[in-house]
């Protein structure tokens, strides 16, 4: 199913040519810069590094690996065997130790290492070493072989050639270590378009440019998901990565959260479509039962769904831990995952890997409990792996067994285990039935969490318990062929991440994502002798999650050289026939709905979070809150009610209407970069035209502009008509606001959308519209 082809025997010089004959070896060695590459005729090809130790054995004259060094064929390295046998024999022969290392999780690594929280090479940052980009840091060498951690996350790498050198390196270092168990590298999701890239027909690129996974919904074709996940794994796998930390199958029900464009949405069936989609597009391979090493693990998250969080805030901070569900509907939420990710089409039958959120779902658990998802025995074993049967790896969300570090530090989040250590946190997650610990480094807490169960159930149920877990993660590493060749060809990685047809389809998906809202007198598409002003935008200062923040400044929204291919750019209002305004959603900062200045001044600190521009003061907001910590250092009563909302950019709006004012009678129109649903009702009265993007490009915005594509992509939200209709919608029910009605009596609803011709009505909002979903 996947576009992915392995080349890597052009770039191998021979080695030895072994033909095959009567009762001879029936495969073929060649030697690589960085590995070997072993062929057999009719059976898997192996790739290995001399340099780890590791030897070829020859047994009924096939190649195995000898991973652990024996000089005897064990069933684990014995590719004829099915995974199951491998990944139980393997386990059984791992140490406590190993196995700890198997469950962890890296946290964030930066290949070279360095910024905010910095790595070092020979005792030296990166700048001073010496080193090249490719090279492991201190740390990972250290995780890697003493922690014996074999689940790695790639950030930024500094290229497609430096990923598979740094990826080679690090196999190589592994494999000859103990068992010469693979690392299984990782990946959030990297394919976002950027403003000003260019893209041209027949050039390749640093990787494949899409819009957002909101983007990719708004074309409500999950044909066009299950491209993009073919392709991105294409890619992935050129990278070295084998894991994907996606999708995000959060069912976004309320409007206000953060994560919002991550998502496939609030509309369940739509969801449900994409997810599926997306894990069928990364795991398949073209095989007998759908896996090879074409496959990427999808990981989806977060289970049970994190879209619920009270008010529209997140858990990555204590003071958006506690999801709720004022409308008593779990089941909504469940779907993406039971009947879209784990009901798949593609031979892999359902996604390999799960992550809970950090939210305590509250109000749920018959016992009344309320504790993170990670650490609930019933979210986890009950309900995931005993209601719906599943038997694939479960990974907690990063940092969940750290130090509380208060309601504003991100990263930390122990939510509801406050009082715990962080062993005894390990170790309810295990007992919670989960499998590993997302971005911890170190074993020593999983082997004291490993100890307090032996000394609670005893050392032979303890262990059992480690073994069901190790089998579960060897299971993905196994199946995605890593334990025959984990290794890259360089130049096979640099001919496919971001070549030129994979370029091409992402721009493609680019252009469906944009959603026509308005198009009053027909003002669009604009031509090229059209006299368009677009003016400076203010970027307000922004502030980091690991580190600084940009700066805010006044800077042009569109490269004037790129815009003069389009229309006739002009300076100002008078001489234009056509301002168009480039904007962003309503930015509520990076705490949004929280301020520790204000709670420093005895408030309890909550703010209201804001979908409109202009001042809003939450009037309407529900007291008390319906989740809250009682704890002395915590907040109980978490309302808003008649608290102003701060947001960071509201000279948007002021710019739309001071623009609308400079044209006169002239038309003005709006381009939307949205990531939350938006309150336009504050400017839309007094514009022509309303174009949606969802992280797009800005050529594939003027494409549409000027009339060179027509605009097809369907709004996959409601836009809401205000702020109460915000404020009285339950954050777990779907598409439950009144929308925005325009002044042409359009109302901006979950399936609206226009094209040149008016009002967009087909097979698509046939097959996913609102009146179905509230059936």
């Amino acid at each position: 199913m996947h576009i992915l082809s392995y080349l890597q025997l052009l770039s191998f010089v021979a080695l030895s040519t072994l033909v095959a004959s009567c009762g001879g070896p029936e495969f073929i060695e060649t030697q690589g810069t960085d590995f070997n590459l072993v062929t057999n005729t009719d059976g898997a090809q192996l790739g290995y590094s001399p340099e780890s130790g590791v030897t070829i054995l020859t047994v009924d004259n096939k190649a195995f690996k000898d991973l652990n060094k024996n000089g005897t064929l064990d069933p684990y390295e014995d590719w004829r065997l099915s995974v199951d046998e491998r990944a139980t024999d393997l386990a059984a022969r791992m140490s406590i130790e190993q196995i700890a290392g198997l469950m962890l999780y890296s946290g964030h690594q930066r290949i070279p290492g360095g910024g905010f929280r910095g790595s070092t090479y020979g005792g030296k940052p990166y700048a001073e070493s010496g080193k090249e980009a490719y090279e492991l840091s201190d740390q990972q060498i250290t995780f890697l072989t003493e922690d014996n951690l074999r689940h790695v996350l790639y950030t930024s790498v500094e290229s497609p050639a430096v990923a598979a050198r740094w990826n080679n390196n690090a196999q190589a270092l592994v494999e000859g270590i103990g068992l010469g168990i693979p690392a299984n590298n990782s990946s959030d999701p990297r394919h976002q378009a950027e403003n000003n890239d260019e893209f041209n027909i027949g050039a390749g690129g640093d990787i494949s440019r899409w819009p957002n996974a909101l983007g990719i919904t708004a074309s409500f074709d999950p044909e066009l998901m299950l491209e993009f996940g073919e392709i991105a794994s294409s890619e992935y796998r050129a990278l070295g990565i084998a894991t994907a930390l996606s999708p995000q199958v959060d069912l976004a029900t309320d409007p206000r959260w953060y994560r919002f464009n991550g998502t496939f949405g609030p509309d369940p069936t739509l969801a449900t479509d994409m997810a599926r989609a997306y894990v069928d597009g990364f795991q398949t391979t073209r095989s007998a039962n759908g896996w090879g090493n074409e496959s990427v693990n999808a990981m989806v998250k977060h289970w049970p769904g994190g879209g619920t969080g009270e008010a529209g805030r997140d858990a990555h901070y204590g003071f958006g831990k506690f999801a709720v569900f004022p409308g008593n509907n779990l089941a909504d939420h469940l779907k993406p995952f039971v009947d879209g990710a784990f009901n798949l089409k593609g031979g892999t039958g359902s996604a390999s890997a799960v992550m809970p959120y950090y939210t305590i779902s509250t109000g749920l658990n018959p016992s009344g409990e309320n504790v993170g998802n990670a650490f609930s025995a019933y979210f986890i074993n009950d309900m995931l792996r005993g209601k719906y049967g599943y038997d694939g790896v479960i990974c907690t969300d990063w940092g969940v067994t750290r130090e509380d570090g208060g309601m504003a530090q991100f990263g930390a989040t122990p939510w509801g285990v406050e009082g715990l250590t962080e062993a005894e946190r390990h170790y309810r997650v295990l007992l919670a039935g989960c499998d590993q610990f997302g971005g911890n480094n170190a074993s020593g807490p999983v082997i004291e969490a490993y100890k307090m169960g032996v000394k609670e159930m005893g050392e032979e149920a303890m262990r059992k318990r480690m073994n069901q877990s190790a089998v579960r993660l060897l299971k993905n590493i196994f199946n995605v062929g890593l334990f025959e060749n984990p290794y890259l060809d360089v130049a096979n990685t640099e001919a496919t991440v971001g070549k030129p047809e994979f370029m091409e389809a992402g721009y493609k998906a680019q252009l469906r994502s944009l959603v026509l809202l308005k198009n009053k007198n027909n003002v669009l598409p604009l031509r090229k002798t059209t006299r368009v002003y677009v003016p400076e935008r203010y970027n307000p200062p922004t502030q980091g999650f690991f580190g600084p923040g940009t700066p805010g400044g006044w800077a042009a929204p569109v490269d004037s050289a790129l815009l003069d291919r389009y229309v006739t750019p002009v300076t100002t209002a008078a001489e234009a026939d056509v301002a168009v305004v480039f904007i962003t959603d309503p930015q509520n900062g990076r705490t949004a709905g929280y301020s520790a200045e204000l709670a420093e001044s005895g408030d309890n600190g909550f703010l209201p979070i804001s979908l409109q521009y202009d001042a809003y003061r939450a009037a309407e907001a529900r007291d008390p809150s319906l989740a809250g910590d009682s704890r002395e250092q915590d907040v109980l009563n978490r309302t808003y009610k008649n608290k102003l909302a701060k947001i960071t950019n509201r000279s948007d709006l002021e710019l739309v209407l001071k623009t609308a004012r400079e044209m006169g009678n002239k038309p003005v129109v709006v381009v939307l970069s949205l990531s939350n649903p938006t309150v336009v009702a504050e400017f839309e009265k007094e514009i022509e035209g309303l174009l949606i993007d969802f992280g797009v490009q800005r050529q594939a915005v003027l494409d549409v502009l000027a009339g060179k594509e027509t605009p097809s992509g369907l709004l996959p939200l409601q836009m809401p008509a205000n702020m109460i209709t915000v404020e009285k919608q339950f954050e777990d029910v779907p598409l439950d606001m009144d929308p925005h009605v325009d002044a042409a009596g359009h109302a901006y609803d979950f399936g609206f959308g226009m094209n040149w011709d008016g009002v967009i009505q087909d097979e698509r909002t046939a097959r996913y519209s609102k009146a179905q979903t509230l059936r």
